[in-house]
């Protein structure tokens, strides 16, 4: 092969492996940068039989086929390469092959594709198992019990909002349905098709919080997983994130969030990318987040921002006329769930409309569900109602209502600390939960 002799120079000084074999498969030549790979002298090889050496080698059947074979991808060890093999022809006759090999730490570009490609397959792969554990929105308004008046419009100013794409603050007690509306919204919105995944805020502390939503690269701290982690932000890309309790974020974190609702830009913990990402956000609370702004516990600039589509839902209590039905509705879910039918007396329904439900429709069905578990015959009856309740009725009976507007705050108070704590702290964290001042809050208790 004349010609060889004169290309070796050039075979010399290219990046790519350069391999020549004989009609008998013999190597005949093999340039500096394929004698590396083997790590092997060229007066080692030079003569050998090529499967020899390299018991898998293609080249070989390229002598056979007398056809070539293209961008073969081949791995052997931690190197990682492609190969193009041609025949040798003279005279219409297989004179020999040639290999020419492309190494990927060679090929720069197309490595960076591959690590974007493997990147991206990784967040793919963490995206469906966060869907596959996240429970999608199940609720639709038909699941929303409205008959009073001012739940009725409620109920049409969210079903307005659900139509737009903008941003939605549901602002109610503890236990009045604030997941069921959000969920609603997402299912009655342009973004039904799509997945809807919560958090509540309460449950994390501000860096855990903010890897929840915002994901973190790969060592971003001791501890990260290898690749890094995709945040709920990504993984909901598309549907909607309801994030609850929103009046317990950091004020750090509160700035990234107010970031995201401005530009749909998100940067995970120890990365120096942002990444967009297609998002509707709903934010809910049971604390009064004007006041928490004006105690400059909470951005001024983020509430305004979040208060795009307010919704204030109503306590049950202000709103008894939704009780019956409400009743109903739950008592039906519970027979399915328990396979056998639960009715209610209607000296119960007049009992339990006459409660004031300071858990709302959380502790009414809470108290539907336990009185049925103690049902033999499926029916409740009246005294089969926790005494809370039936007592509560009896001491309402002529009592002034300014006495029992009394009574139920300090109930109030003092189921909050009962749950915050009786120390300073836990005092202040009441006080801000119930939008009353610390002095108002001691005022009250003295009562």
């Amino acid at each position: 092969m004349k010609l060889l002799e004169e290309m070796t120079n050039i075979f010399d000084i290219m990046s790519e492996g350069i391999l020549v074999i004989d009609a008998e498969a013999r190597i005949i030549y093999g340039n500096r940068p394929y004698c590396e790979f083997l790590k092997m002298d060229i007066c080692q090889i030079k003569g050998a039989l090529l499967r020899e050496i390299r018991p898998g080698a293609m080249l070989p059947n390229v002598l056979k086929t007398k056809k070539p074979i293209l961008q073969a991808p081949r791995q052997e060890k931690e190197e990682t390469y492609f190969v193009n093999m041609y025949p040798i022809i003279e005279n219409e006759n297989v004179v020999g092959g040639l290999s020419v090999v492309t190494f990927i730490r060679q090929a720069e570009g197309f490595q960076k594709l591959l690590e974007q490609i493997g990147q991206a397959q990784q967040r793919n792969n963490q995206i469906v198992k966060r869907i596959s554990r996240a429970s999608n929105a199940q609720y639709t308004f038909d699941h929303i019990v409205a008959v009073s008046a001012p739940s009725v419009k409620l109920k049409e100013i969210a079903q307005r909002a659900a139509r737009t794409d903008a941003t939605v603050f549901l602002q109610a007690e503890s236990g009045t349905g604030k997941e069921l509306y959000a969920q609603a919204i997402h299912n009655a919105s342009p973004r039904s098709g799509n997945i809807f995944l919560s958090v509540n805020c309460a449950n994390f502390n501000s860096n855990i919080l903010e890897s929840e939503l915002f994901g973190y690269a790969d060592g971003a701290f001791t501890g990260a997983k290898t690749g890094g982690k995709i945040g709920l932000f990504e993984a909901a890309s598309k549907g909607t994130l309801f994030l609850d309790e929103i009046s317990e974020m950091d004020l750090s974190l509160q700035a990234k969030l107010l970031r995201f609702l401005q530009d749909q830009k998100i940067r995970p913990v120890g990365s120096i990318e942002e990444r967009q990402v297609d998002v509707r956000v709903i934010a809910a609370c049971n604390a009064d987040l004007k006041k928490r702004t004006e105690n400059g516990l909470f951005r001024s600039d983020l509430y305004y921002r979040l208060n795009v589509f307010p919704i204030h839902i109503l306590p049950l209590r202000e709103r008894k006329e939704d009780i019956e039905p409400l009743i109903s509705a739950i008592l039906e879910d519970l027979s399915r769930k328990f396979k056998r039918n639960i009715s209610i007396e209607p000296n119960a329904i007049c009992r339990l409309a006459a409660y004031h439900w300071p858990g709302n429709i959380r502790e009414l069905r809470n108290i539907l569900e336990f009185v049925s578990y103690l049902s033999d015959d499926g029916l409740i009856t009246e005294s089969a109602l926790p005494e809370a309740i039936t007592q509560k009725y009896a001491d309402d009976e002529g009592e002034p209502l300014a006495q029992r507007i009394k009574r139920f705050e300090k109930g109030e108070i003092n189921r909050l600390l009962r749950k915050n704590g009786s120390s300073l702290a836990g005092k202040r964290k009441t006080a801000a939960e119930l939008g009353i001042s610390l002095a108002s809050l001691y005022n009250k208790l003295g009562k």
